[in-house]
């Protein structure tokens, strides 16, 4: 080893899914929306005056913090933006996760947060799912020195009820408590309900899924303002300008059109329902998911095999090869015509095993 090389901080990163790359494939393994932005946002795009972009961004993303908060009727001090949610959530890491206690987050969950963890040095511990994937809430009712997960649950897609977070929460008031909620526009209730009764609550949120700019890379945190000042006041210490024009400018228009964005998080659902019963019929069973996607093994052919054989057929699907992981695929929801033939070639492929 050479000297310097002593020095260097070494953690094991996150894998992302793949980003394949052709127009003949069908991609359902990175949970993104199959529609396109709303139309406001893609016009603003076209429209945008390109001289702007020879300028720093607005340091504060104001506009984009404004319309959120009218959005989700909070002040403009109780939200924080930043680069996706991921970079929201890394943010916050750093910021609140700094006692010497365990930070708590669930044994299968969104993968990120033990890299975040081991990136800085912070310690945590992994309350184990029980046997329907589900969190239980009385784990979380011990010295801790934070707790996080997201809801819907990541890869499970199982939705926790909003009377069991609160629990959770107010069990919680002596550390922050970040509810990660990637997947909630098509679940049930937020709970960013509960910001005004919790101090510690951190509501996280993404514009990847339910609103199709995971390619922008938008999220943010609603919380109180104490919450909010103390992520800006390590925003600023590590990068002022975090967020892009164009981000900015077409996440505002995104957030104006409601009408839009409940059509096609509808359109979703709808058809997360649909493949529900077309994935049982094929011999499938899954938690119940509320996410975008469906996390669902089969009945007598490995995942492993199955994943092989759709990526043959250029469609892909996620797998996992990890504790209590390797016999599930998570499969995206795409339009209904990408799930038709998802459908087809699974009934093809299965009948021959």
């Amino acid at each position: 080893m050479r000297p310097w090389e002593a020095n260097v901080r070494r953690v094991v990163p996150y894998v992302p899914g793949d980003q394949p790359k052709g127009s003949k494939l069908i991609k359902l393994n990175t949970n993104e929306n199959p529609y396109p932005p709303a139309p406001g946002a893609e016009r603003a795009i076209r429209e945008m005056d390109t001289d702007r972009l020879r300028k720093y961004p607005d340091p504060t993303v104001s506009d984009l913090v404004e319309v959120l908060a009218e959005y989700y009727g909070v002040g403009t001090d109780q939200v924080f933006v930043g680069v996706g949610s991921d970079d929201v959530i890394a943010m916050s890491f750093l910021t609140f996760f700094n006692s010497p206690k365990p930070v708590l987050f669930p044994d299968i969950t969104y993968s990120f947060y033990k890299v975040w963890a081991d990136l800085y040095r912070i310690p945590y511990e992994t309350p184990k799912l029980d046997g329907d994937f589900s969190i239980i809430p009385r784990d979380y009712k011990r010295e801790n020195g934070g707790v996080i997960f997201p809801n819907p649950n990541a890869p499970t897609g199982v939705y926790m009820p909003l009377d069991q977070v609160e629990d959770i929460i107010k069990a919680n008031q002596d550390a922050v408590v970040i509810v990660d909620e990637a997947y909630i526009d098509f679940a049930g209730p937020s709970a960013l309900g509960l910001i005004g009764t919790y101090d510690n609550l951190l509501v996280v949120q993404t514009f990847s899924k339910s609103r199709s700019m995971a390619g922008l890379r938008i999220g943010f945190a609603v919380g109180n303002p104490a919450l909010i000042k103390a992520l800006n006041d390590v925003k600023y210490s590590y990068n002022s300008y975090t967020m892009n024009l164009p981000s900015i400018v077409m996440g505002v228009e995104s957030v104006k059109d409601r009408e839009y964005f409940e059509d096609i998080t509808g359109k979703i659902t709808a058809t997360r329902e649909r493949a529900k019963i077309r994935l049982r019929e094929l011999g499938f069973t899954f938690p119940d998911s509320k996410a975008n996607f469906i996390f669902a093994s089969h009945k007598s052919v490995p995942a492993a095999q199955i994943f092989e054989a759709l990526k043959k057929e250029q469609i892909y699907v996620r797998y996992f090869d990890g504790e209590r992981l390797d016999n599930s695929l998570r499969i995206s929801i795409g339009t209904d015509e990408e799930m038709e033939t998802l459908f087809a070639f699974l009934e093809r492929f299965l009948g021959e095993q």
